[in-house]
């Protein structure tokens, strides 16, 4: 079955708009070569793609999961397009990683450093985003890597272990828990917690352990970056969690007291995950081995995860 571009994007540009006319207008196309093309493309796969409702369309499952595939031949034409002129400028590779914030501060800086200076010729584009988000990114084709914390919710990708790490806890200088060493998560909840933005790993963490213990997660703030968590404990305007080495670090720079956090779940992994493919592309291997080196697993492709017909919980 071959299709073209432009009926594809078709797709995409109806589903993006939930109208024919509007996807229409923005691929160029004419209502009437627009309605045609829709309507070849369901003929050809013998199921509707959008359900006709008074006012716009909504893609079916089948369309759905056909603007799914489409937007991971986007992202994978224009991965190829870019790599392909950098080969004028001398660049040899193009590798997109996308990482967690806590990837991100906490231990890979240095290893993207030394994997730079060891393939200066190799383009790097890093990009932050959720754990979640990182995975979709990975599975859908618009990243080359992903480094995150588990769980690994999408079966579409191989992982390994990256790095080990550890959550800390973070209060204000002067605070009433700043006596302590060590302190356990169910002290935390009688303050107010200053965080990162929903969605991010360790809010989702702290929200399910508190939601376990019966209690609310009072998270009047919430921000995007470490340094702002950490200046606005220093304010006093609550305590915090975050990776532990970060928080040493801005400990050396605010008023603020770090305290090990007691709990198992503090304890965590970073994986590293690419999509599954029989062969990595060279770039994507180079990085892995790199950053990842595992004798003990097939070389030189990750090893794959069972499918399971399902995603992990």
């Amino acid at each position: 079955m071959r299709f073209d571009l432009t009926s594809l994007n078709l797709v995409l540009a109806i589903a993006d708009t939930r109208s024919i006319t509007r996807g229409a207008e923005r691929e160029h196309l004419a209502l009437a070569a627009a309605s045609k093309r829709l309507s070849d493309l369901e003929a050809r796969f013998g199921v509707p793609l959008f359900d006709r409702r008074a006012r716009g369309v909504e893609p079916t499952e089948a369309g759905r999961a056909l603007v799914r595939h489409v937007r991971s031949l986007q992202a994978s034409l224009h991965a190829l397009e870019s790599e392909v002129v950098e080969f004028a400028h001398g660049v040899k590779g193009h590798l997109r990683i996308a990482a967690n914030a806590g990837a991100i501060s906490e231990c890979l800086p240095r290893d993207l450093a030394a994997f730079s200076q060891a393939h200066p010729q190799i383009r790097i584009s890093l990009e932050d985003q959720t754990s979640a988000e990182v995975q979709a990114a990975v599975a859908e084709g618009r990243a080359d890597v992903g480094i995150f914390v588990p769980p690994l919710l999408d079966n579409r990708l191989d992982s390994r272990v990256y790095r080990h790490g550890a959550l800390a806890a973070m209060v204000p200088a002067g605070h009433v828990l700043a006596r302590r060493k060590a302190v356990r998560f169910e002290a935390l909840l009688d303050h107010d917690i200053v965080g990162l933005h929903h969605g991010a790993a360790a809010h989702e963490l702290m929200r399910a352990e508190a939601e376990g213990q019966g209690r609310p997660l009072k998270a009047r703030l919430q921000v995007r970056g470490f340094d702002a968590i950490a200046q606005l404990v220093e304010a006093g305007l609550g305590v915090a969690v975050m990776p532990a080495a970060v928080a040493q670090r801005f400990a050396q720079i605010f008023r603020v007291k770090v305290l090990a956090l007691n709990e198992p779940w503090a304890q965590r992994s970073y994986l590293l995950a690419v999509r599954q493919q029989d062969v990595l592309p060279t770039v994507v291997q180079r990085f892995v081995d790199a950053l990842c080196p595992a004798p003990s697993l097939p070389e030189p492709t990750l090893s794959r995860r069972p499918q399971t017909g399902g995603t992990q919980p």
